[in-house]
């Protein structure tokens, strides 16, 4: 499926991977960002990004679902967190770790921005998945 790589001559990543190589002909899923918000389009953990990345990581799934992966074979996430500290950035990654994503470590970006699209929301997640 996909061949992660982490590389010895660089600074060992914290649970992600440098690069990610997907063969030629693979059919691949790129996501649009998964937002906390649930089936009724309510904000779910309004001000608590840990809960919120847990409703992040649920749509996700459900969105990957749809589209005949799962969460296992995401190869790359980018991962958005409303932030001044990186202790708030730490708590997301915490969650996102152990979230279930890739059969081993995916590669990813994690960032703090100010702000995203909707009222109160503090997490956002993009994601590529293989589709087996």
């Amino acid at each position: 499926m996909a061949d992660r790589t982490t590389v010895p001559s660089l600074f060992p990543p914290p649970d992600y991977a440098h690069a990610a190589v997907v063969e030629a002909g693979a059919r691949l899923a790129f996501m649009a960002g998964s937002v906390p918000l649930d089936a009724e389009g309510r904000l779910v953990g309004p001000g608590d990004p840990v809960a919120q990345t847990h409703q992040v990581l649920r749509n996700l799934e459900e969105a990957l679902r749809a589209v005949g992966s799962a969460l296992p074979h995401v190869v790359a996430t980018t991962v958005y967190v409303v932030a001044h500290e990186p202790g708030d950035l730490g708590r997301v990654w915490d969650v996102v770790r152990a979230g279930g994503l890739a059969e081993g470590p995916h590669t990813s970006t994690l960032v703090g921005v100010a702000c995203l699209g909707y009222a109160g929301q503090l997490v956002e997640i993009t994601a590529t998945a293989v589709v087996p």
